[in-house]
């Protein structure tokens, strides 16, 4: 079974601010119901929700917190429908300043399990609320957001490549388990976005040094990877799951 865009409702965690944002505006152009997640940012999300227009709404939830995931679950089906769709992409705080990240000498497990909390548990505690009902409809899509260090540690962020390792351990463990029950869990791993909150502090030569060692000459922006979020989420990709596609203009090959 597959849906077309137009038929799907679409849960984006952190969905209110840069590649949230974007992949929330992309689904909203195609004329999918989409509900914006956020913890914080409800002026942000709200705003954005306006934009996007009346097919399109703002839910606050902290999404470590199991109880505060389910009771969203249920506004949004109140709300909007079914959640037939689902993207993860809440991001712990964090910022990409190579000159300022923690180095194994002063890097401590809480940090990582700071990281783990939203990336793994927090997508663990999505799919245990949204997934029976993709099941009992016999379709679902469920998409990750990655990134290209976990193949390519260019800059050691080891509290957050570790993170995001283990999401995509668990994307592909998932995408085991539900397969059969018509849902696909693919991820999408970017390498550094031009520009987002989390890239705010990234030096411009750092950039400048990215895109010329793509094959495009060019860094990836939060638009260029919520499109590639669109096709796992499209009948077109019907057929993939358990897969992380590299979206940095050819940075990372494989």
């Amino acid at each position: 079974m597959t849906l077309p865009l137009d038929h799907q409702t679409v849960l984006v965690t952190g969905g209110c601010r840069g590649l949230g944002a974007a992949i929330a505006r992309a689904f909203g152009r195609e004329g999918a119901r989409v509900a914006i997640n956020y913890r914080r940012s409800r002026d942000m999300a709200e705003t954005l929700a306006a934009e996007i227009g009346p097919n399109a709404v703002a839910f606050e939830a902290d999404i470590r917190d199991a109880d505060a995931v389910r009771a969203m679950a249920g506004a949004i089906t109140e709300t909007l429908g079914p959640i037939t769709t689902v993207v993860h992409n809440a991001l712990a705080d964090y910022s990409f300043n190579g000159d300022e990240r923690d180095t194994l000498a002063t890097l401590d497990g809480a940090a990582i399990a700071h990281q783990v909390e939203t990336a793994a548990i927090g997508a663990l505690n999505v799919l245990r609320v949204t997934t029976d009902t993709m099941a009992a409809d016999g379709f679902g899509r469920v998409v990750t957001i990655g990134s290209n260090l976990v193949q390519n540690p260019v800059v050691p962020y080891h509290d957050y490549t570790a993170a995001k390792s283990a999401l995509l351990a668990l994307t592909r463990t998932a995408a085991a388990e539900l397969g059969p029950k018509g849902i696909t869990v693919n991820m999408v791993s970017g390498g550094l976005l031009r520009v987002t909150d989390a890239s705010a502090a990234t030096p411009d030569a750092v950039f400048d040094m990215i895109a010329q060692n793509t094959p495009l000459r060019q860094v990836t922006t939060p638009e260029d990877l919520a499109d590639a979020v669109l096709f796992f989420a499209s009948p077109w990709a019907r057929a993939v799951t358990g897969q992380n596609l590299i979206v940095d203009g050819g940075l990372v090959f494989g």
